[in-house]
């Protein structure tokens, strides 16, 4: 090889290196997906934080493809329901969106949510990089050592597979049903719990 067939080598690798480090520092959203019990409360949640950019309601966890919500609920099929969310990291951390997640739910109760019981209920994080785990890991041991709830939490921390979007009339659930009465019960205190612990994190209209 001729030095300069060596030397463009080289110029090659650094300009794809440079590409890819631009590249990721102009990305502007991030995925992370997280089951909290019933996904229309988690949905209507996340809804309301800043730099949030979509959020999905769907199926993660389990052992077949393209479940439906009637097998999902059955508890056989090993999906949580979920919520995917795409959110900007230059507005909200993910450490942020940890503390919304877990004090927005009970993060102690195994497979369980208030009176939704089941699997499919289970408390979770789906995490996409070793970064996510790393930070999922370090939020979850902070709040158990912060001692808040009377138990440990039992949120399961596990690496992401597979998402399967909800059939339509779960997404924007809680938009479109406000008077419904799981809305008015469940999803409500949850809402009046966001705007008492992170006003400061609220979108802005």
């Amino acid at each position: 090889m001729s030095y300069r067939q060596l030397l463009s080598g080289i110029l090659i690798l650094l300009n794809t290196t440079l590409t890819m480090n631009l590249s990721a520092q102009n990305r502007e959203s991030e995925t992370i997906t997280l089951g909290a019990g019933c996904f229309w409360c988690t949905e209507a949640v996340f809804d309301q934080l800043k730099g949030i950019e979509s959020i999905t309601s769907g199926y993660s966890g389990g052992k077949i493809a393209n479940p439906t919500y009637r097998e999902v609920t059955s508890g056989l099929t090993g999906h949580a329901e979920v919520v995917q969310i795409e959110y900007n990291p230059k507005i909200v951390s993910l450490d942020q969106i940890l503390e919304v997640f877990f004090r927005t739910h009970n993060p102690t109760t195994l497979n369980r949510q208030g009176a939704d019981v089941g699997t499919q209920y289970r408390s979770v994080i789906f995490y996409h990089t070793d970064e996510q785990k790393k930070i999922a890991e370090e939020v979850k041991s902070r709040l158990n050592e912060l001692q808040i709830w009377e138990n440990e939490i039992v949120t399961e921390i596990t690496a992401f597979e597979k998402f399967y979007k909800a059939e339509d009339y779960h997404q924007n659930y809680y938009e479109k049903n406000p008077a419904q009465g799981y809305c008015q019960f469940v999803i409500v205190p949850k809402l009046e719990k966001f705007n008492q612990l992170f006003q400061d994190l609220r979108k802005t209209e």
